[in-house]
């Protein structure tokens, strides 16, 4: 009887081992990051779109604040501190370059880290000069700012998106995953302990609540 319970087990396919490495509200702010961005760029030059794009501008605004302060009071490993101990390790991967011999996983992790925080600094100043722009509060410079801060987010998220592929081809795994289920293959414990679900649930509530009276409640 066991011996039959054992054979059955072994033909059964194991199930891969996996660890959390992304919390939930990260990925929701990561999305709802990325599909603003491409509508308000997309609106920008339309003034039949105008309104969807200001309220897309103040939606970045919001994310990019709540990452900031998730990054000071969020898990460890999603905090700006970590981000700092990363860029830290510039010099030495640096002088692996200087050596001819580079470590690709810590190449990843830099530029990965370099790409969040300027495609953070541009989403910040984009939305700020464009609120400026919109309320006529400056001159023509800020228009250009708001124009090439754009512009400077659209670059960094290009080079994300090309790094990620990259990586994935050379790793032969699928890098982007992790901001779909927050899990990656591999054993070992969860560098996320908890998934703050019911906040990640919140923020995409508030956000949809304003579009909804943004966009299509009633005047």
């Amino acid at each position: 009887m066991n011996t039959a319970s054992a054979s059955r087990a072994e033909r059964s396919p194991a199930i891969p081992a996996s660890r959390r490495v992304v919390d939930a509200p990260t990925r929701v702010v990561h999305w709802l990051l990325a599909l603003s961005f491409i509508g308000a760029y997309l609106s920008g030059d339309s003034e039949r779109w105008r309104l969807l794009h200001v309220s897309l501008g103040y939606t970045i605004l919001g994310l990019v604040v709540h990452r900031v302060l998730w990054g000071l009071i969020g898990p460890r490993h999603t905090r700006l501190s970590a981000w700092a101990a990363k860029l830290r390790g510039t010099p030495d991967f640096l002088r692996s370059l200087r050596s001819g011999k580079p470590n690709p996983s810590a190449a990843q992790n830099l530029l990965n880290t370099l790409f969040a925080i300027l495609i953070l600094g541009f989403a910040l100043i984009a939305s700020i000069s464009g609120y400026a722009v919109y309320e006529e509060l400056g001159g023509d410079w800020l228009e250009e700012l708001h124009e090439l801060s754009s512009d400077g987010m659209l670059v960094m998220v290009l080079g994300h998106l090309l790094l990620i592929v990259t990586s994935s081809l050379l790793r032969r795994q699928n890098l982007a995953a992790r901001m779909f289920s927050g899990r990656l293959p591999g054993r070992g414990p969860d560098l996320i302990k908890r998934n703050h679900g019911a906040l990640a649930a919140l923020i995409l509530a508030v956000v949809l609540g304003f579009w909804f009276v943004q966009l299509l409640a009633p005047a």
